[in-house]
């Protein structure tokens, strides 16, 4: 703008200026207008306000690299540090940065599998709706396993029950109920208790002490395999947690009750939930999620009143909803369990 400027002071024509500079003469004037000079071309390059300095970018790699953090995901390395009381960066930037280093990479290909669901039933605290079953653990002599049995709370993923036999009974699920239920103080007619169809399931035994105990039975639609999803989603998190033994295998069903109870223990009280905002299952429920939770969005707070630049909106939404559903279908009407406990 200023070359034009003398050029058309000392006799030229505008035009012919901007011809040699490579600009129009409606560029020109754009830019002489008040706030036109920021170049606003699609090809001009522009450096972000909330960009983050080179520092910062060293800082994130070193913090997901550090021994403390390097077998966690952003998603669980953002709540740790801000249970600390630290903000670094979120858990995009965390993802973006780490892509950038060519350090993230899926563990497996996972295949989409459409669902279908049965009839609803929610909770709105824990021990009002369980759900439970069975899988095999892998020995070392082929074809032989030992059988599995355990019990979440759908409200606080809470694993309130198990046991490890090497047979299927349904002598076997009502001694684990019955202990469950004392263990958790249930009372009469206050849980749903929600599984497959399967003969452990469904045997005389275990559905006349569901009956002495007044819980109520709820069972997926037959064959559908797909229906206990909180069961399944805690198995697979079972089977791919890093001590499980897929090569070696359990040598006695002693060796798999000692690490299914270290398992329970890191679960139940170490392992940060990602459907709970990144709470233990046993801050969930008992409770202690609700301050845990109010700390870090006042972390937020804070380091969005120190770098407002780096938020375009609100903080972080660290709440969990009231009420948690089973199998939820839009088609089908909301089942609550008084509801259900009325229709039996």
């Amino acid at each position: 703008m200023q070359l034009i400027t003398e050029s058309c002071t000392t006799g030229a024509r505008k035009y012919k200026a901007c011809d040699l500079l490579g600009v129009s003469v409606r560029t020109i004037e754009r830019w002489e207008k008040e706030d036109g000079i920021n170049d606003k071309r699609k090809l001009a390059k522009h450096s972000p306000i909330n960009k983050l300095t080179g520092e910062q970018r060293r800082m994130v790699l070193e913090v997901a690299n550090s021994k403390e953090y390097r077998d966690l995901p952003p998603c669980k390395i953002v709540p740790t540090l801000a249970d600390q009381g630290l903000y670094i960066a979120s858990e995009s930037t965390f993802y973006r940065i780490l892509r950038d280093a060519k350090q993230l990479q899926h563990r497996h290909t996972v295949s989409s599998i459409k669902h279908h669901r049965p009839d609803a039933y929610s909770a709105n605290s824990a021990n009002q709706v369980w759900s439970w079953d069975i899988t095999y653990l892998p020995t070392q002599v082929q074809g032989l396993y030992f059988y599995l049995y355990m019990i979440i709370d759908v409200y606080s993923r809470k694993i309130v029950g198990w046991s490890i036999h090497d047979t299927q009974c349904s002598e076997h699920s009502a001694s684990l109920i019955k202990q469950a239920c004392i263990d958790e103080k249930v009372n009469k007619d206050q849980l749903i208790l929600h599984s497959d169809n399967g003969t452990p399931m469904k045997g005389i035994t275990m559905i006349e002490m569901l009956k002495e105990l007044g819980v109520v039975p709820s069972f997926s639609r037959p064959s559908v395999s797909d229906d206990n999803p909180y069961s399944e989603s805690l198995f697979k998190t079972l089977k791919y947690h890093p001590t499980f033994p897929l090569s070696v295998k359990f040598a006695t069903i002693g060796d798999s009750r000692i690490w299914c109870k270290n398992f329970v223990i890191w679960y139940n009280e170490q392992h940060l939930h990602s459907a709970l905002k990144f709470v233990t299952p046993q801050q969930r429920h008992s409770g202690d999620d609700h301050m845990i939770r109010s700390k870090r969005h006042v972390v937020y707070e804070m380091a969005k009143r120190q770098n407002p630049e780096r938020w375009a909106g609100k903080t972080r939404d660290w709440t969990l909803p009231t009420v948690v559903t089973l199998n939820p279908d839009k088609k089908s009407n909301l089942m609550t369990k008084d509801k259900l406990i009325m229709v039996n």
